[in-house]
């Protein structure tokens, strides 16, 4: 029987038309970006193309990494350059077998980019108009690189990437390498051996592995292969900012004094407990679900949680804005090249954020998992922290955040059921017109969220619209499981959902399609086709999961 997946998985659109399945792309140059997304009879020209690229140095390896889903796979990313200066989220990922190259993703930029490429303004000089422009310090330890950026109108600009912190943020900011001029800055906070007992915030029990040393009980996990740390603050903003690196020249390591402590392994502080718990379940669960090892795969990366990171009466605005009411993950701060994740210390009652209470961050498991997968998703496919490859970044994490609540909740380490209510653990309504949470994958309108992509935000604010559009994809992953009826277009559609006791099996391709076949600048789009090629590779493209993705998409009008 003939694949429905070939033709489906071959979209190559360009600005300038569609590139047909019979032309043959390695003997035309495009004229502007193209996206791929080929299988079947299609792979083998772009497989041409890609190598042809390769030998002439336009695609370099980044990465190969084993398939942990499907034995006997490979996926190789590629960057493309410019002659010696890399395109800025210009990616081709490579699935392969002992048979050959089975598909090939991505975006491939033309060879004549119309821009010059030798910059007129040195790194230092940009490093100063940087700081001049944003008012921020540059990371020290996080060098000027000169990138091409694409631009959404289709052209290029040659330009230099600098990080830098700012009086409540810590942004990427771009600035022509021959004129200086401000093109683009978005913030990369992306937000939101013995063993113990613990309880959390919301007053829950739990099991918490422990490392004992001259009578203290360290929050150090030695149970699993990668040694999980969660290190307390004590409220020290200036000791949480020192060892993220964001204020300091160079970042402080942590040492044993900052991990958070206890003297007879009952532990009592909530915060401590909730994250040093919360993180062991999402370790777990990634194991589990996708044998992924750590936010790498490998468990070679530590990534440390710190918890406290600021009194709740500190008045500063950066204080209230990052260590307060918000938690992230930074890959760009902290020692080393390794991230970091901080849950904020929420507000005393009757202080309030937008009309709501706010807790410690890390009471919420789906927040701590939430932030977790942002690491998970910068050594996987690097989603950009702008627009809709920002806005597909969020959607993960979410996504990922209640799968954990459900895994926990179904193995027993959760008392409370899962749910599709972002947040609702750590932000409460204070006032009639407000509620529980942040987002709803169910519900996207509840909180102001699209729920189809004609109707998307298209502003430059919250990133080009990251956490805003990110319902878009939430709600397709609700209605895979669920089903449902939605009203996109003149005509409701209806999405027959896999149902609840197949949870795992659209976890398993949203996890598969948005980590292997995604790339740094992907779109909705690009993910229907990821996810649509996952469903396939796992179980078939005629089942009741690869129809179930293939009408969740069609509700929320991503085709």
């Amino acid at each position: 029987m003939r694949s429905r997946v070939a033709p489906l998985a071959l979209a190559i659109v360009a600005a300038v038309g569609t590139a047909l399945a019979g032309q043959v792309p390695h003997t035309v140059l495009p004229l502007r970006a193209v996206t791929i997304a080929a299988s079947g009879a299609a792979v083998d020209a772009w497989e041409r193309r890609v190598e042809s690229l390769t030998r002439t140095g336009s695609l370099r390896l980044a990465s190969s990494t084993a398939d942990t889903m499907i034995d006997g796979r490979v996926h190789d990313r590629f960057d493309q350059f410019a002659g010696a200066t890399r395109i800025f989220g210009a990616q081709i990922v490579r699935q392969r077998s002992a048979d050959g190259v089975l598909t090939v993703f991505g975006t491939l930029h033309p060879d004549d980019l119309g821009i010059p490429l030798e910059p007129i303004l040195s790194a230092d000089e940009a490093v100063a108009r940087v700081a001049a422009l944003s008012g921020g310090r540059p990371i020290a330890r996080r060098d000027p690189e000169l990138v091409v950026l694409p631009l959404e109108d289709g052209t290029y600009r040659l330009t230099w990437l600098v990080h830098a912190a700012t009086a409540d943020d810590v942004i990427a900011q771009f600035v022509d390498a021959r004129t200086g001029e401000d093109v683009r800055r978005y913030s990369v906070l992306e937000t939101q051996a013995a063993v113990g007992v613990g309880t959390g915030v919301l007053g829950e029990r739990t099991k918490l592995s422990t490392r004992q040393a001259s009578g203290v009980f360290f929050a150090e996990d030695l149970l699993r292969p990668l040694r999980l740390t969660t290190y307390d603050m004590k409220g020290d903003a200036q000791r949480t900012n020192r060892l993220l690196g964001i204020f300091a020249v160079v970042g402080a390591a942590p040492v044993q004094s900052d991990v958070a402590a206890d003297t007879d392994n009952t532990w009592t502080d909530g915060a401590v407990v909730d994250a040093h718990a919360g993180i062991a379940a999402t370790y777990d669960f990634y194991v589990a679900r996708f044998n992924r090892r750590g936010v790498d795969g490998t468990d070679t990366i530590r990534t440390p949680v710190f918890v406290h990171p600021a009194r709740r009466d500190d008045p500063a605005p950066f204080v209230r804005s990052q260590f307060l009411v918000n938690a992230f993950f930074c890959d760009v701060c902290g020692p080393g090249e390794q991230g970091i994740i901080v849950f904020g210390e929420g507000l005393d009652r009757p202080g309030t954020a937008n009309g709501q209470y706010v807790d410690y961050f890390s009471a919420g498991l789906d927040v701590v998992a939430h932030e977790y997968s942002h690491a998970v998703t910068k050594r996987a496919a690097n989603l950009n922290y702008f627009g809709e490859s920002g806005a597909l970044n969020e959607s993960f994490s979410d996504i990922m955040g209640l799968s954990v609540e459900f895994y926990a909740a179904s193995t027993g380490r959760r008392a409370r059921p899962g749910n599709y209510q972002l947040g609702e653990d750590v932000f409460k309504a204070a006032l009639p017109f407000t509620r529980d949470g942040t987002r709803s994958a169910s519900h996207p309108l509840e909180f102001g969220q699209p729920e189809d992509y004609g109707h998307r935000f298209l502003g430059f604010e919250d990133n080009g619209g990251v956490h805003i559009n990110s319902g878009i994809s939430n709600l397709a992953f609700y209605l895979a499981i669920e089903g449902g009826v939605r009203g996109f277009g003149p005509a409701p559609v209806t999405v027959q959902g896999v149902g609840a006791g197949a949870r795992d099996r659209i976890e398993r391709v949203f996890y598969r399609g948005f980590t292997t076949y995604l790339t740094p600048n992907a779109t909705f789009a690009q993910a229907r086709q990821a996810t649509l090629r996952a469903a396939a590779d796992l179980y078939g493209d005629s089942g009741p999961v690869f129809r179930a993705v293939e009408q969740a998409w069609n509700a929320v009008g991503v085709f």
